[in-house]
């Protein structure tokens, strides 16, 4: 063995000790828990962390949602929950993002997040107190600390499969470790119902209302595999980094009955008077999903998507799923050259296809560009068409095609439809085009699940969406005078 090489290990091997050494000194016994835990961040580095942070996390989701009511009733409920905490005299920020993915989560240093997306789904205030409670608990918790400590440590292991192993041993513990620390534990998860609880009730709310939330967390998590004919989204979503098990649902509704309150509040009436008018869906500042069709009022375009495709309009591309794990995925080229069309698709598909796979086309007067290949994926083998179209000098548009080899045949003429779907709106088309909106409406005699739903401006699923988005049973009758959300556009 290299003699040098034996001393320099040494030297790493102690510097490894060190850290070690300093990892034990910053355990700390947590206050809201009583647990002690490797915490090397001081609660004024978690806040600088915190802040540093906001402006990515806005920039993410779409920004604030700009309704100052709506905000101040969510800050002045995160506020009280908070006072109930450990760290009372933390500075607490509370936003509401506007984005109609259900997703809320905490950052160091007191930052609390909701989507209008989330809050769109809870049935009165309880539900919204117990889900920003939970978020309070991952703060007072320090459980973002821990994740950042145990990133450490898990650097520190990646130093020694390195001196081991060699440097790409190094690589792949780093990489292991990220995916360690990408999410909260099953141990962190629980610890946050239970102080979520705790606030909930502290603050006077009715505790039963966390597990009733993650009810229906999991309604909407199997309409939304209905609807795009799969068995999940792949966003990333409040469903995805809090299951709502079904262990997780008997834990909080043991602990909520556990936890008795006097005059335990729901807040429905209040919590519905809040949200009256709240857009549902996509902003128009972020294009809308109207059926079929995806129209940006903003930036001037519509295209429509062949017979059974659901669309997803995400922050980097819109999405549309079909049959058999067909795709399309459309978006805009961050950083378009200057050239023709025909060899910037040659360049998608990085050389790899001859050039008589490629054509010149025109789309609506723009310039446009096909070629189509066949790759290899994790589905097994995949037909790949993209088109690129030159909306103006400095910007191309693109759609990709993914279909398997068996269905390509049948859904060609379709997808050739989409492709030359797009075009650019009219003055008094994007004039037209209107955000759907929540409206709290009262039950009047007659009415019932199935001819409230029939209302709904969907062209599928309306009855499962009515009764999800209302926390209603199939066979539940709705009684006169009770106040329901509806959507309308």
């Amino acid at each position: 063995m290299n003699a040098g090489r034996t001393r320099l290990r040494r030297r790493t091997a102690g510097a490894i000790a060190a850290l070690a050494l300093l990892a034990l000194s910053a355990c700390d016994t947590v206050p809201a828990t009583g647990r002690e835990a490797f915490v090397p961040l001081s609660l004024s580095e978690e806040g600088a962390l915190g802040q540093k942070e906001h402006p990515k996390i806005l920039a993410a989701y779409g920004g604030a949602y700009e309704d100052p009511e709506l905000q101040r009733y969510v800050d002045s409920l995160g506020q009280l929950l908070a006072q109930t905490s450990e760290l009372p005299d933390q500075t607490w920020t509370f936003t509401v993002l506007n984005s109609d993915t259900v997703n809320a989560f905490a950052l160091p240093g007191g930052y609390i997040y909701v989507t209008r997306g989330l809050i769109a789904l809870a049935e009165d205030e309880a539900e919204l107190a117990g889900v920003i409670g939970h978020e309070i608990g991952h703060v007072t918790a320090r459980h973002a600390a821990q994740r950042y400590g145990q990133s450490l440590l898990t650097g520190i292991g990646a130093v020694a499969a390195g001196i081991l192993l060699g440097g790409q041993a190094a690589n792949i513990a780093s990489g292991i470790g990220q995916m360690h620390v990408a999410s909260y534990s099953r141990e962190q998860e629980n610890e946050a119902d239970s102080l979520g609880i705790r606030y909930m009730a502290r603050a006077g709310h009715d505790p039963a209302a966390m597990s009733s939330f993650l009810r229906k967390l999991e309604a909407q998590k199997q309409l939304l595999a209905r609807i795009l004919n799969q068995s999940g989204s792949g966003e990333t979503s409040y469903l995805s980094t809090h299951p709502p098990t079904t262990e997780r649902v008997q834990k909080t509704a043991a602990e909520g009955t556990a936890t008795p309150v006097v005059d335990a509040m729901r807040a429905r009436d209040v919590f519905l008077d809040r949200i009256d008018g709240m857009i549902y869906g996509d902003d128009p500042s972020q294009g809308l999903v109207k059926g079929r069709v995806f129209a940006h009022p903003t930036l001037g375009f519509r295209f429509q998507v062949p017979p059974g495709f659901s669309i997803v309009n995400g922050a980097q591309r819109v999405t549309a799923i079909g049959p058999r794990n067909a795709r399309i995925l459309f978006d805009q080229e961050p950083n378009p050259p200057s050239g023709g069309m025909a060899p910037y698709v040659a360049r998608l598909f990085q050389g790899r296809v001859p050039s008589g796979n490629i054509e010149t086309i025109d789309i609506n007067g723009m310039e446009a560009a096909t070629g189509h290949a066949r790759a290899t994926t994790d589905a097994g083998p995949m037909d790949v068409r993209a088109v690129a179209v030159r909306w103006a000098p400095g910007t191309i548009y693109r759609f990709l095609f993914i279909t398997p080899p068996s269905l390509t045949p049948s859904l060609a003429t379709e997808l050739q439809r989409t492709t030359y779907s797009f075009r650019r709106l009219q003055h008094d088309e994007a004039e037209r085009l209107r955000p759907y909106r929540i409206r709290i409406e009262t039950v009047r005699s007659g009415d019932t699940i199935d001819s409230l739903a029939a209302l709904l401006p969907f062209d599928d699923y309306r009855l499962e969406r009515f009764l999800v988005l209302n926390g209603l049973e199939r066979a539940e009758r709705l009684e006169p005078g009770k106040r329901i959300k509806m959507i309308v556009e």
